[in-house]
């Protein structure tokens, strides 16, 4: 396996090799009656790709242009070839629970073991069919929260694609009104009374677990207060948003992710990661 690994960092290192351009020209010379491969399922097969060693999936980044947000990797595909180069043998584990498309966007929500287990969102951007650009967040597995929910279970079924729209502003409104702004006035009118499932770690069930949890950490000083919102993605009931701020005393960057049913917000998922000082990021893209 670490022989595997070897092997695909030095793909990306150098670029596209004969076999991953061979496999893009047969994905490109299909036959008409045979389907394409979706931009979610050209990220879920290279997810999938760090733990099972398949070099095939690289042909679906581009080798020219591989923009990188995660401030702990280097830029270009050389500096992701690196980070694979260091894992230990047979050690990495990728299960992606839910993956969903906007437009140029995919983003997913994987239940890893890269370095240790940990819960991520990972966000790829594609320019004609390629992987151009990644952004994500990670945090590490914890055990459940006091109503017995993990950072990964719940629903996975994507539904009302035509409320697409609706639901971003939705959920967009919700962040900006109630985290960033603190208009707690409006807090329940997002929701269906105390129905709302909880899998943040520390948080339970119900609208009255999340108002609970968030006063016990005002009054023990630990308040958390979003920033700015940069991104929002979404398909159907499902919205992703990616927000910085601050928890306690850290800065962070916070990835969301809801789903909406009838209008009103129904369940969560979060993973938050402080965002590193500027002077160990190890490449100048930003977190953002």
């Amino acid at each position: 396996m670490k022989k595997t690994i070897v092997r695909i960092a030095l793909i990306l290192m150098v670029g596209l090799s004969a076999s991953a351009q061979e496999s893009t020209a047969k994905l490109k010379n299909k036959k008409s009656n045979k389907m394409e491969i979706s931009n979610k399922q050209k990220v879920v097969a290279l997810l999938k790709s760090i733990e099972t060693g398949d070099a095939t999936p690289v042909g679906y980044i581009n080798p020219n242009k591989y923009i990188q947000h995660n401030l702990g990797v280097a830029d270009g595909l050389a500096g992701f070839g690196a980070l694979l180069s260091q894992l230990p043998p047979n050690s990495a584990k990728v299960n992606t629970v839910r993956a969903f498309e906007d437009g140029n966007f995919v983003f997913t929500h994987t239940d890893y073991n890269f370095f240790g287990p940990k819960i991520g969102f990972d966000i790829f951007r594609f320019e004609d069919g390629k992987i151009v650009e990644h952004w994500d967040n990670l945090q590490e597995t914890a055990k459940p929260n006091p109503s017995g929910h993990t950072m990964i279970d719940g629903a996975t079924a994507t539904k009302d694609l035509d409320k697409t729209e609706a639901n971003k502003t939705l959920v967009r409104n919700f962040v900006d009104d109630i985290l960033v702004n603190g208009k707690m006035d409006k807090l329940a009118g997002y929701f269906d009374g105390n129905n709302y499932i909880q899998h943040n770690p520390n948080i339970p069930d119900q609208l009255s677990g999340l108002g609970v949890t968030l006063e016990a950490l005002g009054k023990q000083g630990i308040f958390l207060k979003y920033d700015k919102i940069h991104q929002v993605l979404g398909e159907g009931n499902f919205v992703l948003v990616v927000s910085e701020g601050h928890f306690g005393k850290d800065y962070d960057a916070f990835y969301d992710l809801f789903r909406v049913d009838n209008g009103k917000i129904a369940e969560h998922w979060d993973v938050i990661e402080p965002i590193a000082p500027k002077e160990n990021w190890k490449n100048n893209n930003g977190k953002f």
